[in-house]
């Protein structure tokens, strides 16, 4: 079966058009959103098309596959720790990664850093709330978020950025409005209330089936894997 052939450059400019009118319509501007290229699964040769085209920030959800691909991207690009990390596997992308999104549990934390302070840099992540509860779902309940942040605020290596969630997934986008809501009312919460090593500048939030949602409820930053690379189809 032949594969049918996706257009990476049509699907930017889909996606960067919605960030510009989106943008517009909250009197924003479209430069302050960043759109991360999600990765995984995705061969080198189309990633390194969406660099070409003006993909700036690529995530990946696992760290094997950013230690296979790592030397292999071309261009000036940042790196995403956008899944579930075990602390295990931090020393393997403590100096590769610009953001850890999915900041979740003291045991990471100290690993984070452990690693960091052994690196001399600073890491710099996005706390991981579930703002829905999925049990299918890592990441802290909105509760907790904020006692989580106070007890590790004063680690000399990590620097907090911001709150990253996940939407369930629905076909009425509607249906989760209130979790990219919430999580805005709990990130200016923070923003007020916490200040000592924490700054928070990114709210990443918004996939490829709800990113025009996230962004409408206040995300500055979006994580689009099959909006962007397509989904494998055969005719």
């Amino acid at each position: 079966m032949e594969a049918i052939k996706i257009s990476i450059k049509e699907n930017l400019l889909y996606i960067n058009d919605k960030i510009n009118e989106i943008a517009k319509n909250k009197g924003i501007s479209s430069e302050d959103i960043t759109l991360i290229g999600v990765t995984k699964t995705i061969d080198v040769d189309r990633i390194n098309e969406s660099i070409s085209l003006g993909i700036a920030n690529i995530g990946e959800n696992k760290v094997q596959e950013i230690q296979e691909k790592y030397d292999k991207i071309k261009g000036d690009v940042k790196w995403h720790m956008i899944g579930h990390l075990q602390t295990n596997k931090v020393k393997y992308i403590i100096d590769k990664v610009e953001l850890i999104h999915s900041l979740d549990r003291k045991s990471l934390a100290d690993e984070i850093q452990k690693r960091a302070s052994q690196n001399n840099i600073v890491a710099k992540v996005l706390v991981q709330v579930n703002v829905a509860e999925e049990e299918s779902k890592f990441g802290l309940k909105l509760e907790e978020a904020i006692s989580f942040i106070e007890s590790i605020q004063n680690y000399k290596n990590i620097k907090i950025k911001g709150l990253m969630t996940m939407a369930p997934y629905e076909e009425d986008t509607e249906k989760v409005r209130f979790v990219f809501r919430e999580l805005k009312k709990l990130f200016e919460t923070i923003k007020e209330k916490i200040n000592e090593n924490v700054d928070m500048k990114y709210l990443s939030m918004g996939m490829t089936n709800d990113y025009d949602i996230a962004l409408e409820e206040g995300a500055n930053m979006i994580r689009v894997g099959t909006g962007v690379f397509g989904e494998r189809i055969y005719k």
